[in-house]
């Protein structure tokens, strides 16, 4: 029996060893979960109680004589005290898990919280402009209207489709960015051009509101390599977020300034200061949050998504920049932007503006789109431009009269009933007539997103134009896409 007694006791006091390497290491991560300062002392006393039955566990074992029962004592209680600990850090784990999901169940009801507000405001902001679109439809369509009335609401029906056009640009650029769409493509820019246009197209709808508007520039290299319309959107959003909230006889400021240049880099710090109503400073923590709009009876009255700010951080971010407020609330708000752009050479830019006027005299183009209106400005412009237009309502249309050949270029949407473009494009390709086969297709589509354009290409087009169309970039993609046919043609002819 002595054997078995010592070897109870020895194996109890291992497990107790082993019970306190195990609480210090339970202890420790329980200091990192939680603040237990106010406890620090009380976690202590189970190790020192541990530590004294392992003591114990040793007198006996060593200097006493332990019979059966005071080895099965102290062997059951060693088992008592591993199983309360077990049954501690379990449920210590539960709780942790416990708060965890409460956390989670917390930001979802936050963000169901958000989305019902974005589109509470959605509602609010697409209706705005919808109704002022309407009514003055409906009042210009009078025959009774006089001529000058008849053009002031059809002014007020553009500026109000702007403003829905804004809205819908704010939803869609979000949505790219959340998804990593959104890609940089840099170009020869004059940097100062673009703030002076951009204050350009707000100055006369201040000049309207009496706020007073000033662009100064403070720059020595002003070509850079930058996305211009990424870099016009970014001050847009300012600039129109100051002009909203800048009362009548207020003023802005646009300030560009060239801190330094190293290595062919420019430093460039933008400054964009208005004296309007200022922002709360619980408001500012979370300005750059999507969807967020400050709860205030001046601000509910503006339209907004609450996505300027976030889409402006996000695009400065992309360029390596970074973005600062400065603001006191009925004082004003003062926006700094800091980024730095590779700068370009005159020659580079002399050949990035040497753009002239294109001409397709003699060409014959095929437009494909299902949208009457679409179809009527495409045709236009085309004719503008000089070309002979032929128009088909879907792909398979397009493909009945592709098949006839006669066409320099095909201008395709992709969302068309009957056959989609995508489709149009890969039954062009297979087309027996090689003339006919090998026809440039061009993309012109409201689906403009990286994976849209990839698409695109896998289906047998040539190049991809987005709309709303920009009618420079239209001419010139058909006129690259045409010359390099032109190339190939003059290769083949020489083999």
């Amino acid at each position: 029996m002595d054997v078995v007694s010592y070897i109870m006791v020895y194996v109890g006091s291992a497990l107790m060893a082993f019970n306190i390497y195990l609480y210090v290491r339970f202890e420790r991560k329980v200091r990192s979960y939680a603040n237990w300062s106010r406890e620090s002392k009380v976690l202590y006393i189970p190790i020192v109680l541990l530590v004294f039955f392992l003591a114990g566990y040793l007198a006996v074992g060593i200097f006493g004589k332990p019979d059966i029962i005071i080895s099965s004592i102290l062997f059951g209680g060693s088992i008592f005290v591993t199983l309360m600990l077990w049954l501690v850090r379990s449920a210590v784990e539960k709780i942790k898990e416990s708060e965890k999901l409460e956390a989670k169940l917390l930001a979802a009801e936050e963000a169901s919280r958000a989305k019902t507000f974005f589109l509470s405001n959605m509602s609010h902001d697409i209706r705005t402009p919808l109704n002022a679109i309407i009514g003055y439809t409906a009042l210009a369509k009078k025959e009774e209207t006089p001529r000058e009335k008849k053009c002031e609401y059809v002014g007020k029906v553009e500026k109000a489709s702007r403003q829905l056009l804004d809205i819908v640009n704010d939803i869609l650029e979000m949505g790219r960015i959340e998804s990593g769409k959104i890609e940089l493509d840099p170009k020869p820019t004059d940097i100062t051009e673009c703030v002076f246009e951009t204050g350009d197209l707000l100055k006369m709808q201040l000049a309207e509101n009496n706020v007073a508007f000033s662009v100064d520039c403070d720059v020595k290299d002003k070509t850079v390599l930058c996305d211009r319309v990424l870099f016009n959107r970014v001050l847009m959003n300012l600039l129109g977020n100051a002009g909203k909230f800048t009362p009548e006889n207020g003023s802005i400021s646009v300030f560009l300034k060239e801190l330094s240049c190293k290595d062919g880099v420019g430093d460039y710090e933008v400054r964009v200061k208005d004296t309007g109503i200022g922002m709360d400073p619980d408001f500012v923590k979370h300005i750059f949050t999507p969807f967020e709009r400050e709860k205030d009876s001046t601000v509910s009255k503006t339209q907004g998504t609450g996505l300027g700010m976030a889409i402006t951080k996000n695009i400065i971010e992309l360029m390596a920049g970074d973005i600062k407020v400065e603001t006191e609330k009925g004082k004003g708000t003062e926006f700094i932007i800091s980024v730095s752009f590779p700068i370009v050479s005159d020659d580079e830019a002399g050949d990035a503006d040497n753009v002239e006027e294109i001409r397709f005299d003699g060409r014959h183009a095929l437009l494909v789109d299902d949208n009457a209106v679409n179809t009527e400005i495409a045709v236009l412009l085309l004719t503008q431009a000089g070309f002979t237009v032929d128009t088909a309502e879907n792909g398979k249309e397009a493909v009945d009269k592709a098949s006839a050949g006669g066409f320099d270029v095909v201008l395709m949407d992709v969302q068309m009933p009957v056959m989609n473009g995508y489709d149009a494009a890969r039954t062009i390709r297979a087309l027996k007539d090689p003339a006919a086969s090998s026809v440039p297709i061009i993309a012109m589509t409201a689906n403009a997103f990286r994976d849209d354009v990839e698409t695109a290409m896998a289906a047998g087009m040539n190049a991809h134009i987005s709309k709303p169309i920009d009618v420079s970039e239209m001419m010139r993609t058909i006129k690259r896409i045409l010359d390099e046919k032109k190339t190939t043609e003059e290769e083949n002819g020489r083999q």
